[in-house]
């Protein structure tokens, strides 16, 4: 694979810009380290980042900005989809105080998974013709 060449603009005779073309990758890539910003603040999942002189900054003088790893949305993603034999299936998260509202979940759209609305969980019919 031929290495992309990079160009270097001038915007003043004070700032260069070094601009590489752009790589696709079908691979996905997961990050094993925390996202850091030019301040060298975190960044969490939302995208916070606040300003040196922002007074939100105040809740972090004397210690770091704590971000916790474990988004929800990668982690139902990680999750395998369950196989059933049925058309329609119910999730209810879990069920009991930690669970959600039970929904009906139809499997006979174009689609052929369903995905429940509360927590992200996903269906597939098993045929078993």
């Amino acid at each position: 694979m031929a290495a992309a060449a990079g160009r270097l603009l001038s915007f003043s005779k004070n700032a260069k810009v070094l601009v590489s073309p752009l790589r696709l990758s079908a691979v996905p890539v997961r990050r094993y380290s925390v996202e850091v910003s030019s301040t060298g603040e975190p960044i969490t999942h939302t995208g916070q980042v606040y300003d040196a002189n922002d007074p939100r900054r105040a809740r972090f003088v004397g210690r770091h900005k704590e971000v916790n790893q474990n988004f929800a949305i990668k982690l139902v993603a990680e999750e395998p989809v369950t196989d059933v034999e049925a058309r329609v299936v119910s999730c209810d998260g879990g069920g009991g105080a930690l669970g959600h509202p039970k929904v009906y979940i139809n499997l006979d759209k174009d689609t052929k998974v369903g995905t429940c609305g509360y927590c992200g969980l996903q269906f597939k019919q098993k045929h078993h013709h």
